[in-house]
């Protein structure tokens, strides 16, 4: 069918500036790094050392980094209540309006550390509900044609930010001045205020149009956005299949959070699984490079400028996620995650061994360096580049596709919700105590990461079934066969056409309840 293809102008805006709300995330995510060892900024918000020059402690490292982490927190569940009321493109409005507000706290920041911390809280509240609510629109407006790969475009924009972000660093941090930190934090009210702009040409959700009782403007953008006319099948065909989601989700009352734990249908190892995915992604390390690479790679005594270093670090990343477009399906979830666990750890380890017994103490300046500290940075940086490369290929994308497809549509938007302020709090944690970890132990806190790495193994194997290729109905059916997960790659129903019979009860409750309507 002709409207099965997506030409329409609006429905490639649609794709890009969804998209651009991961790059918001990413670029806030990379650029507070930099900044970490610019003198200027140390200058304003540091304080003064035994010497007298001012230096960043690891508690004021952690502050300024965590701050926008526990922003995003509350943001994610601060948008439950927004995305219903305002709508989703009314809702995305606001929070973009709240992050371009925070930037401009931070940035017309002078010499106060609370200013600072206050302003990447409040962007902290936008990033965090975009990374919600964006995805929610993408998943209820983008056509059926593109709507599979734009979760993986969302990532891919996430790691161009944080690259993007480096980029400018790399050209501002040689200025002597405020401008070294002000000009790539402040890049950021340019970036919030074009999704802003880009939000204004979009539509609403067809999805929430629906819900509120406008049939007709849902058909409209439906018709619209798959470039057919209003009365074509397909725009009727999306239309029904969304009056029954709708239905669905309505029975029986307004779904509950307990329900996402409920034994009924193995609810609660759904949720546990998507949460764990979402801890352990987390606990991979690779944030850990993002947040405070510079200052580590400082540590590693490379002949390059750590930001250099950053660089090709966000460049690896972009690269890294590119072949997920394809692994995600010749793989499969479960096998992706397997991989990238073992070979991230041997990584980790090494990055923790290496860096522990032949880099130098921290200050060493680079002609003190010796030649073993040098062939051990070396190392350090090659394994770490590696280790990121990995995780972009497969724990970056593969939680938030796995938590995607495993709920049924009455819990999906609450245990989605749960899978992702997991998500938020461990990155909090992350960078609040990161700081804090190597300024008592340096490169070994990549031991953590390791033995999470291996944890996440063992825990993948046992516990994380392959959902590649199933329907919802069929991840239902899976969940209630009791198919263990290392035999579940492959899996399809025991019942004969069992898809085609879940079809077939749908068109007869629609059947029903048109009939009822004429009556």
């Amino acid at each position: 069918m002709a409207g099965d293809v997506p030409t329409s102008r609006r429905a490639v805006l649609l794709a890009i500036f969804i998209a651009f709300g991961g790059f918001l995330f990413g670029y806030d995510m990379g650029v507070i790094s930099g900044c970490l060892i610019m003198p200027d900024f140390i200058m304003r918000f540091g304080q003064p050392g035994p010497d007298g020059q001012p230096y960043l402690s690891s508690s004021r490292q952690s502050i300024i980094v965590s701050l926008l982490s526990a922003g995003t927190f509350v943001g994610a569940l601060a948008q439950a209540f927004t995305a219903d009321r305002m709508g989703r493109r009314g809702s995305i409005l606001f929070w973009s309006a709240i992050f371009t507000a925070g930037v401009a706290i931070q940035t017309g920041t002078t010499y106060s550390l609370i200013q600072l911390v206050i302003g990447r809280f409040i962007a902290g509240l936008g990033v965090g509900s975009l990374s919600a609510i964006v995805p929610l629109y993408n998943g209820e407006t983008a056509p059926k044609a593109i709507r599979g790969t734009i979760l993986v475009i969302y990532q891919v924009q996430i790691i161009t930010g944080i690259f993007l972000s480096y980029l400018f660093e790399l050209g501002s941090h040689t200025l002597d001045n405020s401008a070294s930190w002000r000009i790539p934090v402040g890049l950021q009210m340019v970036w919030g205020l074009i999704l802003l702009s880009g939000m204004f040409f979009l539509p609403e959700s067809p999805r929430h149009l629906l819900g509120t009782g406008r049939e007709e403007e849902a058909r409209q953008v439906i018709a619209e956005l798959n470039s057919v006319d209003a009365s074509n099948p397909l725009v009727i065909e999306i239309v029904e299949e969304l009056a029954f989601a709708i239905k669905a989700e309505n029975e029986g009352g307004k779904a509950t959070w307990m329900e996402c734990f409920s034994p009924r249908n193995a609810m609660w190892r759904r949720t546990l699984n998507g949460m764990m995915l979402q801890f352990l992604q987390q606990l991979n390390g690779q944030n850990f490079y993002y947040y405070y690479g510079d200052t580590f790679f400082e540590m590693a005594g490379a002949g390059l400028s750590p930001y250099v270093i950053q660089t090709i670090l966000g460049a690896v990343s972009v690269a890294g996620t590119l072949p997920a477009l394809y692994f995600i399906e010749a793989w499969g979830r479960r096998r992706s995650l397997l991989i990238g666990a073992f070979f991230q750890s041997f990584c980790a380890i090494i990055v923790a061994l290496v860096g522990h017994y032949t880099l130098a103490p921290t200050g060493t300046p680079t002609s003190a360096l010796t030649a073993r500290n040098k062939a051990g940075g070396d190392v350090v940086i090659a394994f770490a580049v590696l280790q990121v490369f990995i995780y972009g290929t497969t724990w970056g994308p593969t939680p938030w596709v796995y938590l995607g497809e495993s709920f049924p549509l009455r819990v999906r938007p609450k245990s989605i919700a749960l899978g992702s302020a997991t998500n938020w709090f461990w990155n909090f944690m992350l960078s609040f105590f990161s700081p804090r970890i190597v300024a008592q132990i340096g490169p070994m806190i990549l031991l953590v990461f390791f033995g999470m790495l291996v944890f996440a193994f063992i825990y993948v194997y046992f516990a994380i079934p392959e959902t590649k290729g199933l329907t919802l109905e069929e991840v239902d059916e899976m969940y209630r066969s009791g198919v263990v997960p290392w035999r579940s790659t492959g899996w399809r129903p025991s019942i004969k056409d069992y898809h085609h019979d879940v079809h077939e009860v749908h068109e007869k409750r629609e059947s029903e309840s048109g009939e009822g309507e004429v009556a």
